[in-house]
């Protein structure tokens, strides 16, 4: 694996909200102790996969608590499992009463920090095994270089493209800029819509700025903006805004692009009403394994990295993305050590399962020769194993007012309401304000 590098830029609403959108549900299960278990030490987990929304992780943690249990048959592993926002709830009144499970669920960087700085979380070096993650995911889950929590899920996001309509205008999926724009281009000329976008929820937007910003800045450059060792004025950030109105006026997007639903925009991609569509790994169930799908559609559908820029910093294997949920030991737990043991047992196993069992992507490097993964799959996660840096979504490490800026900046700069430059100011200002 290649060195790791972290580079913080998104949602934590993308990450916490649509990541894990299908586990709202109301659901609240448990299996209670009451403390004591005959002679067998007792590890009480809460977790957010109710088995009635969230069928396919709540199998998968059952199976491995089962497991678990069977080799160590002195633990029993006691659950609580209730729906997304209910345990964030629950969370919020069991911290403030110091009486946090022995393992629970907890996302990165900015929603962990409070718990960690409260000295609820235990710190888990002592079980990490660094190898075995995707460079950049434990940095999500670390405050002063201590890892708080095992990261269970991720997320990367390439450009899914359809292969028939590029084979009709006899293009190929770019390796750089100048040809992707030569694809937008001769798309845009047949009436095709090149990329289809709804960036009325603006984080959408946000992702091709990000990897303008990585391309062109390389993945230090946002990240110095946001953390205040540079500036948002920084030549390759104002840059970055420039291609965008590039993309804009050439017309890239699909019509009324700012006022469409990230849902509602999908539509043009499922449809083949557009070329290409920049979105998260969540969605590669809908091209690989989802029976609501048709297989001839699945069929015509790849994807390609983002491209280099010319004399740009970037790297084509740096990634915006995130991680998802993690796990965490308290530090109050009186079991912390087969607590730790459990939890690095889970994060093993659920490496091993995951994607064919929930078509979700691990945080752990997978291997790929098993054989039962569908090709897209295969590669992504080899594109993962290879990757130098993972950027992560903004408003993690930007408070909530300044994450507003930014992403009201974005819809602004795509909509032809504001100058590459004074995008950039906009948001040096809103962050500088805050030191």
């Amino acid at each position: 694996m290649k060195k790791k590098a972290f580079t913080t830029v998104l949602s934590m609403a993308l990450v916490g909200g649509l990541l894990l959108g299908g586990c709202s549900s109301s659901d609240d299960t448990a299996k209670d102790s009451g403390g004591s278990s005959g002679d067998k030490t007792v590890v009480k987990m809460m977790h957010l996969w109710p088995e009635g929304s969230s069928n396919a992780q709540f199998t998968i943690v059952d199976d491995i608590i089962k497991a678990y249990e069977d080799e160590h048959p002195d633990v029993d592993i006691q659950t609580e499992i209730l729906g997304n926002e209910q345990y964030k709830e629950k969370i919020k009144v069991l911290s403030a009463s110091n009486e946090l499970p022995d393992v629970g669920i907890t996302w990165a960087a900015g929603y962990m920090k409070p718990f960690v700085d409260g000295n609820m979380f235990t710190p888990l070096d002592d079980i990490v095994q660094a190898d075995n993650f995707v460079a950049g995911t434990l940095d999500a889950f670390s405050v002063d270089e201590k890892t708080y929590a095992l990261p269970l899920e991720l997320n990367i996001t390439p450009v899914y493209y359809n292969k028939e309509i590029f084979e009709k205008y006899n293009l190929e999926a770019p390796k750089t800029y100048d040809e992707f724009l030569n694809v937008v281009e001769t798309l845009a000329d047949n009436g095709v819509t090149p990329i289809t976008l709804g960036n009325k929820d603006r984080w959408t937007g946000s992702m091709w700025y990000m990897y303008l910003a990585d391309r062109i800045g390389g993945p230090d450059a946002l990240n110095n903006a946001i953390n205040r060792t540079g500036s948002f004025e920084d030549p390759a950030l104002v840059k970055a805004a420039e291609e965008v109105k590039n993309l804009v006026d050439m017309g890239a997007f699909v019509k009324g692009f700012n006022g469409l639903s990230n849902d509602e925009a999908k539509g043009y991609f499922m449809n083949e009403q557009a070329a290409m569509y920049l979105m998260a790994t969540w969605e590669l169930p809908n091209y690989t394994t989802s029976p609501d799908v048709d297989q001839e559609f699945k069929d015509k559908i790849g994807y390609f990295k983002f491209p280099t820029y010319e004399g740009g910093k970037g790297d084509i294997d740096s990634y915006v993305g995130g991680p998802g949920v993690g796990l965490f030991v308290s530090e109050q737990s009186k079991v912390k050590d087969e607590a730790k043991k459990f939890v690095s047992y889970l994060v093993d196993e659920w490496g091993k399962r995951s994607v064919v069992d929930a078509g979700v992507i691990p945080a752990t490097v997978v291997d790929t020769s098993n054989g039962e993964l569908d090709q897209m799959y295969i590669d992504i996660l080899n594109d993962l194993g290879n990757a130098t840096n993972l950027t992560l979504y903004a408003d993690v490490q930007m408070s909530a007012g300044v994450a507003d800026v930014h992403l009201n900046q974005i819809q602004a700069l795509f909509g032809g309401q504001t100058t590459p430059e004074d995008f950039a100011k906009t948001q040096e200002e809103a962050l500088a304000a805050e030191k």
